[in-house]
């Protein structure tokens, strides 16, 4: 499966966008789906997933209550709404994908267990 993902921007502290991560190649719903992102000199971190139904979703405390993740399995594309959003929210966003099955949130939150990524997309909020 191929990831493209946008939607980045830059932003003030306290509003909202969407990134959207479209997919093409093989069956969109046997993925599951996950947001990620890294500043730069740190280490990429998780910030959402949603299981290949899109019936389960999983978000990092920093998240929590300001972000949503969604997919629409008819337009292969996977989305992350962001709302009041920080400056500590800057960073380069990537989706990424796994079809694996097993227990998804065992290894759902793990950068390391997704074998297909988008190229990123940057998100700037200034304060």
């Amino acid at each position: 499966v191929q990831l493209q993902a946008c939607g980045g921007g830059l932003v003030q502290a306290g509003d909202s966008l969407r990134l959207s991560c479209a997919a093409s190649g093989r069956i969109f719903s046997s993925y599951a789906m996950g947001w990620f992102r890294q500043v730069q000199g740190k280490e990429r971190e998780f910030v959402a997933a949603i299981s290949w139904s899109g019936g389960t979703t999983l978000y990092a405390d920093s998240v929590k209550g300001r972000f949503t993740a969604s997919r629409d399995n008819a337009k292969n594309t996977f989305y992350l709404q962001m709302n009041s959003l920080k400056p500590e929210d800057t960073a380069v966003y990537y989706c990424a994908a796994e079809i694996r099955g097993g227990i998804w949130t065992d290894w759902a939150s793990k950068s390391s267990e997704y074998d297909y990524w988008g190229q990123g997309t940057q998100v700037t909020v200034s304060s």
